[in-house]
């Protein structure tokens, strides 16, 4: 740890040579700098990729400032996004491996600055929520723009980047599980057309697990040059590694959500089921990207980006066999109950990703109250992952583990890889009637290459129009499409000695979605949007008999959302949210079950006098409805479940002193339990104090 503690030092003195800075960065720098002190987001760029005022734009785009997510205690990206509509964050409990949410009903996929960062699973380490500015949510399909992506929708990460103003916080954190933080955030103007900043964390903590730590070193420099006023260049850089393991532990049904009839008592909730000082997940991430912004005249402004990752990772995890009979695993090994098959899998894992994207933004009029904004562009990645893998498995007493005796395994031998390209050509226009009706029609051609020789083409439109009818009332109509490509080939069956028989390439998923609904923003301090959709997804593989697959699935998706930002007089903030999605299939497609009803509500208050001391103090709520597991074998359902969230902040001078609880009544929950036979914990009760200087 003392490496850890050296670096964020380094960190820690660079902040406290300079005042303290929150704002934004980038052309929607105006409307997020307000939203510090005030909870309605004005204008965003992921649902357009251009500077665009969300009552402009015929969809939901929900905007969430690092003041916002910070005072709600987000400890990962995951949580970031908890107080928004339409979607389910940790799905299967706080994971320290990779942050989940579902939009929609459906996995949504992580963005960084608009390009894409995830492509596997276990090959990276998840991303430091105090390197961004905000978090961008758009919902629905968005492959116009994004290219491959989630049917249900995106996360767009947006980075912190320098000001020409120089500023800097140092903040000092403590909390449950014994968290030990320093985080810093320096920005230094080198001239007017200059400036660099750094921002760093270094953190010593434990979770709610034994054996499972939470350690983390991230550095995150950045410089922007202005040469001219029509031109702005940003270069950023980062260095994170991570020490942890996986608070998912996959622990069994049968002892924990149901009780175990045989053994005659249950497993503790957060039971460690692997080896201390093996079961590890380590990584190690280098990012460095840049941007070039450049202004020709009124009418065309040109905006090129890019950016490179390397990845390192080293996971090691067991897991007991809750899956060979999920209804009573452990008559699979005897008969008392406690026996069970405990799987030990071991892994190394490199990513190298390389993105960019670039466009061209056309300005004109072809009327005296029709404006154009058109968007023309080529983006590129190109991402390679090599795993190598070792594992085995013995019997072990779950409830009673001889953890000295585990078997541990190290991957050896060559990396098995696999590649894959992405090319795509897009064109959007965004049209302007009377400065009262908003136009947007879009196309994309994609073209994608895998290692395995599969090639993929796909074209995929947007269309949408909004408008305001009076009163500050905008309803909306869109249509929007996207794509997924999927690995491997059909399996058509099996041969006399039970290997697989392989077929035709898989196709892409695709999906289309219709969407209906009204903005209302009456004022500055008010945005209201209320939407219905529905979702189509075809190609979704099927499992058959003979372990033979098929692409005939369909997933429908039907749902509706409203979410409501407001800021009365006095300082004081509200922000409510619901969603509602209803997925059905025709068939068995082995989806992932999620709460059809979602909501939560925030707020906060403060009190005094400014220039002197103020109390800042907030409270929230989040429900996550019943949800329903099916098999061939019996159908699971997981209860309903409310958390509770607090803020208490006081701001004086340059100091704050801040205390965060999330599931402030521990709620002891279950996030979610599958019909394939394991369980996962929703996390209990987290309390973090904060002292912050500003200057």
């Amino acid at each position: 740890m003392t490496v850890k503690w050296i670096a964020l030092g380094s960190v820690a003195a660079i902040a406290l040579c300079h005042p303290a800075v929150h704002a934004a960065d980038d052309a929607v720098a105006a409307d997020v700098e307000q939203a510090q002190d005030n909870i309605v987001v004005t204008a965003a760029t992921t649902g357009s990729k251009t500077d665009t005022a969300l009552i402009e734009l015929p969809q939901p785009i929900k905007v969430i400032t690092s003041e916002q997510y910070l005072s709600q205690g987000a400890i990962s990206i995951s949580d970031t996004v908890k107080y928004a509509a339409g979607v389910l964050a940790n799905p299967y409990g706080r994971d320290t491996r990779v942050d989940g949410f579902n939009v929609r009903g459906l996995d949504a996929l992580q963005f960084r600055d608009g390009m894409r960062d995830i492509f596997s699973y276990y090959a990276s380490i998840t991303s430091d929520p105090y390197n961004f500015s905000r978090v961008e949510i758009l919902r629905g399909p968005a492959s116009v723009l994004f290219g491959q992506g989630s049917i249900g929708g995106l996360v767009n990460l947006v980075s912190k980047s320098p000001e020409f103003r120089t500023g800097g916080e140092i903040n000092l954190v403590y909390g449950s599980y014994d968290r030990k933080e320093v985080l810093g955030d320096a920005n230094v103007a080198l001239a007017d057309n200059l400036a660099v900043r750094f921002v760093g964390r270094a953190r010593d903590a434990d979770t709610y697990v034994d054996h499972v730590p939470d350690d983390r070193v991230m550095f995150a420099p950045s410089i922007r040059w202005q040469p001219t006023p029509d031109t702005d260049v940003v270069l950023t850089g980062l260095y994170q590694e991570d020490d942890t393991g996986s608070t998912s532990q996959f622990l069994p049904i049968v002892g924990t959500f149901r009780p175990n009839t045989v053994a005659g008592e249950q497993l503790g909730r957060y039971t460690f089921v692997g080896k201390a000082g093996w079961d590890r997940y380590n990584g190690r991430s280098l990012q460095g990207g840049g941007s070039i912004t450049h202004s020709f005249s009124d009418a065309i402004k040109i905006n090129l980006k890019a950016r490179y990752i390397d990845s390192d990772l080293e996971y090691n995890t067991h897991y007991a066999d809750s899956y060979s009979n999920p209804k009573d695993p452990f008559s699979v090994y005897g008969t008392d109950g406690r026996t069970i098959g405990l799987t030990a899998d071991a892994s190394d894992a490199r990513m190298n990703v390389f993105s960019t994207d670039n466009n061209i933004q056309f300005t004109f009029n072809t009327g005296a109250n029709i404006e154009h904004k058109m968007l023309v562009g080529i983006d590129y990645s190109w991402n390679k992952v090599s795993k190598r893998y070792a594992g085995g498995s013995e019997l072990v007493d779950l409830y009673d583990i001889d953890y000295d005796a585990l078997k541990t395994y190290d991957p050896t031998g060559p990396f098995i890889t696999e590649s894959q390209k992405q090319l795509g050509v897009y064109v959007q226009d965004q049209i302007r009637l009377y400065d009262r009706v908003s136009v947007v029609l879009g196309a994309r051609r994609d073209r994608v290459t895998g290692s395995s020789g599969q090639k993929d083409n796909a074209t995929t439109f947007r269309a949408g129009i909004i408008g305001e009818i009076g009163a500050g009332i905008s309803p909306f109509f869109s249509y929007t499409e996207s794509f997924l490509p999927v690995a491997g080939r059909l399996q058509i069956g099996q041969d006399e000695t039970g290997n697989t028989i392989f077929g035709d390439p898989y196709r892409p998923q695709t999906g289309t979605q219709y969407e209906a609904g009204v903005k209302w923003q009456p004022d500055v301090n008010t945005l209201v949007t209320a939407t219905v959709f529905k979702i189509k997804e075809r190609n979704r593989v099927l499992y058959g008999a003979n372990n033979s697959t098929s692409q005939s699935g369909v997933l429908d998706t039907k749902g509706f959302e409203i979410e409501a930002s407001r800021t009365l007089p006095g300082n004081f903030e509200l922000l409510a949210n619901y969603g509602y999605a209803k997925l059905k299939s025709e068939v068995n497609t082995s989806l992932d079950y999620m709460p059809r009803h979602t909501a939560s509500f925030w707020t906060t208050k403060t009190f005094g006098l400014v220039d002197e001391a103020q109390l800042r103090l907030g409270g929230g709520v989040v429900y996550s409805g019943r949800s329903v597991s099916t098999s061939a074998l019996w159908s699971i359902v997981t209860p309903a479940r409310t958390t509770v969230d607090a803020l208490a902040e006081i701001n004086w001078n340059s100091w704050r002193f801040a205390l965060n609880a999330t599931n402030l009544l521990d709620n002891r929950y279950y996030a979610s339990c599958l019909a394939r036979g394991d369980c996962f914990v929703g996390a209990p009760r987290n309390v973090m104090g904060t002292v912050g200087f500003r200057f």
